[in-house]
């Protein structure tokens, strides 16, 4: 009896396992049918209907919550799928089974990145977040947002779903997608490579993406290797320390993100190599700007906005790119000839780029103008929040010539080293033509005497030099000195008058201490008083020598002392 009861259950068990997979069979088999149907007779767009209703009707059960990051939104691109992308790439483990590797022919390093349908796990404060990399295939001659570049530019639109539990929202919103921006930048900026760009003016009026043209910047130059005193570097490396740890300090005082140094020299003395220290050392792209093939203040906003962030924007030889017209002939050059009314970047243009709304298009970036004549660039253009720092590049020094002595040729001390300094003290000459003499031998005993008789050479044409032109000078018109010295002062004082407030907040934002700054403002006021002064006795000096003595400027004068003796008074009391 129990051998029947139990072959008779086994019976049953197998009739009963034989109908459930029966009915798994044809279940699976009319779905199999339905979905065959569903694509090869119904529209794609009726497809995602109804497969979106079926996941959603079950989603309505699940707590698993899915987030949705397209690549674009809408014509730009999406920051976030960008700076995701960047972070899972770093995030590969054992289980990853499919990767995408690429490496541009000028670049340095590997890129990483998920390939398509790959899933990678990360965990952050202790909660599992999963990424799935999910691409869609599209038809080009289908519809066409322009205003979405999601749409159908492309045979294929990218989209990173993430999944996390639904109580977990906010901490994916507050803490862990701004934990992948600031990840994804430091390693963005780790094995970033160098590069520096030139404006391409064909596709100016096309795409902003394509209106810089990037080509790696490989310039060795570094602080280290810099002919400059000490105390400059020095003072300049604090000066960008400070500048790249304050985003919020300057947005607290109200100030633009931007940083302006004007480096002002003789040709040979190292700006362009300072330029390329200051990239390396920040680790910024450079923006090379060509003034004079700009038609308009409109072009040059254009490129404004193109120009990335952490970056270095740099025009050389300001005083020779554009010829600016006068703010205040405008009205007048107004009426002149077809020829003079041609479009051009003006100085008005030019100052509300580096120091007006347009300014503030962009974060962390550093504006440099280099100029061999500073005296002939409009006050308007070197004052504080403009140019913020004047670094005088000057003549090659004891101290350059010593590191130049390293570096070229190895070595940190020689007795012929003490002439040397001798002569450069006593002779203007650059730290190109001093580089210039040292590579010309491997040997450094005759490289130093090689040096030594180009000192001797230099420091003779330096004194023809001046004498022809002390000669030319003493021939030149009296008259025309007269109204040059007299306009001279007037923007002397127009401009002690109007940029008081810039300067004194230029020493306030110079340091974090109070103290410090206070006394900087002091130092400031001294320097100011003595430039006065050493101003006046030169300009009676000079009067002198000349013979003036209209009584017309006699009576003038008196009126000039009063204006500048105000705006200093006033500069006191700020």
């Amino acid at each position: 009896m129990a051998s029947s009861s139990s072959s008779s259950s086994a019976e049953t068990n197998l009739a009963t396992a034989k109908t459930i997979l029966s009915t798994a069979a044809s279940v699976a088999a009319t779905a199999m049918l339905v979905r065959s149907i569903v694509q090869d007779f119904m529209p794609h767009e009726f497809q995602d209907l109804i497969f979106s209703g079926v996941r959603n009707f079950f989603n309505r059960f699940s707590t698993q919550m899915t987030m949705v990051i397209d690549e674009f939104d809408g014509l730009v691109n999406n920051q976030i799928y960008e700076a995701a992308e960047l972070y899972l790439g770093g995030k590969v483990s054992n289980s990853t089974q499919r990767l995408k590797v690429s490496k541009p022919e000028k670049e340095k390093s590997f890129t990483i990145a998920m390939e398509r349908d790959e899933t990678i796990s990360d965990v952050f404060d202790g909660v599992k977040f999963t990424w799935v990399l999910v691409c869609r295939q599209v038809e080009s001659k289908s519809f066409y947002n322009p205003r979405d570049l999601n749409s159908t530019l492309r045979s294929e639109v990218r989209s990173f779903e993430l999944a996390f539990h639904k109580k977990h929202l906010d901490l994916v919103l507050k803490s862990y997608l701004p934990h992948i921006l600031r990840e994804s930048k430091l390693a963005q900026q780790d094995k970033k490579t160098l590069k520096i760009f030139t404006v391409d003016y064909e596709n100016l009026y096309g795409n902003l993406a394509d209106a810089w043209i990037p080509t790696n910047l490989d310039h060795p130059s570094t602080f280290e290797t810099l002919a400059l005193d000490s105390e400059i570097k020095n003072f300049i490396l604090e000066d960008l320390e400070r500048f790249v740890r304050r985003k919020d300090y300057y947005r607290k005082v109200g100030k633009a993100w931007k940083r302006g140094y004007l480096l002002y020299g003789p040709p040979g003395t190292g700006k362009s190599s300072l330029i390329a220290a200051m990239a390396n050392y920040l680790n910024f792209d450079v923006y090379d700007l060509e003034l004079t093939e700009l038609r308009a203040n409109s072009e040059l906003r254009k490129l404004l906005i193109a120009m990335a962030n952490r970056s270095i924007l740099v025009v050389e030889d300001i005083d020779c790119t554009v010829d600016f017209e006068d703010r205040n002939k405008a009205a007048e050059s107004s009426s002149d000839s077809s020829s003079s009314n041609e479009k051009q970047v003006t100085l008005s243009g030019l100052l509300n780029f580096i120091d007006g709304l347009w300014s503030s298009c962009g974060d962390e970036r550093i504006i440099i103008f280099t100029t061999n004549h500073k005296e002939r660039l409009d006050p308007a253009l070197l004052r504080p929040g403009r140019m913020d720092v004047h670094v005088h590049m000057s003549y090659c020094t004891p101290c350059g010539f010593r590191l130049l002595a390293t570096n070229y040729l190895g070595i940190k001390d020689h007795e012929l080293f003490a002439e040397i300094e001798q002569q450069i003290k006593s002779t203007e000459v650059t730290p190109a033509e001093v580089a210039e003499e040292l590579i010309k031998s491997d040997d450094p005993e005759a490289a130093l005497r090689g040096l030594i008789e180009f000192l001797k050479v230099k420091k003779k044409e330096n004194e023809e030099a001046k004498a022809k032109k002390e000669k030319e000078a003493a021939g030149a018109n009296k008259g025309n000195k007269k109204d040059a010295e007299a306009k001279l002062g007037a923007e002397q004082v127009k401009s002690l008058t109007v940029d008081k407030e810039a300067e004194v907040a230029e020493e306030l934002i110079k340091s974090d201490h109070l103290e410090v700054a206070l006394q900087g403002i002091v130092d400031l006021l001294k320097v100011r008083k003595k430039e006065n002064v050493e101003a006046k006795t030169k300009k009676e000096k000079e009067r002198a020598e000349v013979g003036l003595g209209d009584e017309k400027e006699i009576e003038a004068e008196p009126e000039a002392k009063e204006v500048e003796s105000i705006a200093v008074d006033q500069l006191v009391e700020s």
